[in-house]
């Protein structure tokens, strides 16, 4: 039996990127049981893609009941609700097997991984301030976008003087605005720049000189995105609501790096629940970014832990 339910979370504090705000996260949780076993896993749809809480809802009704995981790769294209069906059934092998998922996926057992903290778009003022307040951190991710980033920027760089920095466009800028910003992006220590511009028009990142390595993120969703990507990024990121879940997002991985390009691993804004299995994908990762908890008033029972600017690996309690 599947069932899907819609979940909502409210975050610690307003959320905003250059699409807008929100004050809470709105996931679906997927529950997987057979034979008295429940596994269960979490997406977040996302408008950017045409994805609401209702088309994700009908897509994963429409499912048989007994679909198996290698039936679901081919049932749902990538998507939140192939993630949220796929983690399922992850968990509910891993239950039903008495063993650990990344043992039944032949892969070591993760270990802690630093991961970014984001701080959302606001007034240069506020940013400072919020900087400020997560200096300790080892990695800052910041939203941008807009016609007036460079005073955010430097007041994020006053703010937190030894972080490093990468810098979340969520594909704001144009191509004169990117040109005209790397320089100081340059001079300001900025280790990466992610999805600079539109997803339709970054055919204007070939042949650029690379000041900062540029990050796919709207561009890349699974691995069919590869072959749009090159001599326009050295990075992608893998999120597994983009990917349709921790299959196709290993099998991502793997061809990524054999291809050659470096691996972040990121999240919307979700759970622990969401967050657990991609902690898998981050092993290894060059960068990453699930800091999606963090941003949370409440999160799952059993969540995962974080210290140190460091996420743990999943207990059985909450996934895997």
């Amino acid at each position: 039996m599947i069932t899907v339910t819609a979940d909502v979370f409210r975050l610690a504090e307003v959320f905003t990127i250059s699409r807008g705000s929100r004050t809470e996260a709105k996931v679906l949780t997927v529950r997987v049981e057979r034979d008295g076993i429940l596994g269960w896993g979490e997406c977040v749809p996302y408008a950017r893609y045409e994805e609401s809480l209702e088309s994700v809802t009908a897509q994963i009704n429409g499912l048989p009941a007994d679909i198996t995981r290698a039936e679901l790769q081919h049932a749902l294209p990538a998507g939140a609700a192939r993630n949220a069906v796929d983690c399922a059934l992850w968990d509910l092998e891993a239950k039903a097997a008495g063993k650990r998922v990344w043992d039944l996926a032949g892969l070591p057992a993760p270990v802690p991984v630093t991961t970014a903290y984001t701080l959302s778009l606001d007034t240069p003022e506020n940013m400072q301030r919020k900087a400020a307040e997560n200096a300790h951190r080892p990695i800052l991710k910041i939203k941008l976008g807009t016609p007036d980033d460079m005073p955010r920027l430097e007041a994020v760089r006053r703010g937190a003087p030894d972080a490093k920095i990468i810098v979340d466009a969520n594909e704001g800028w144009t191509i004169e605005s990117f040109l005209d910003l790397a320089p100081h992006l340059v001079r300001l220590g900025v280790a990466l720049v992610e999805q600079p511009l539109p997803a339709a028009g970054d055919e204007d990142l070939i042949g650029l000189d690379r000041l900062v390595p540029v990050c796919a993120d709207e561009s890349c969703h699974d691995r069919r995105s590869l072959d749009h990507l090159k001599g326009k990024y050295d990075v992608i990121n893998i999120k597994l609501d983009k990917t349709g879940g921790l299959t196709e997002a290993l099998e991502l991985r793997n061809l990524a790096r054999a291809q050659g390009y470096q691996v972040m691993v990121g999240c919307m804004v979700g759970s622990s629940l969401a967050m657990a299995p991609a902690v898998l994908v981050a092993q290894g990762a060059e960068v990453v970014d699930l800091d999606g908890p963090l941003l949370l008033a409440e999160d799952r029972d059993a969540p995962l832990h974080y210290d140190g600017g460091k996420v743990f690996p999943p207990e059985p309690g909450l996934w895997g």
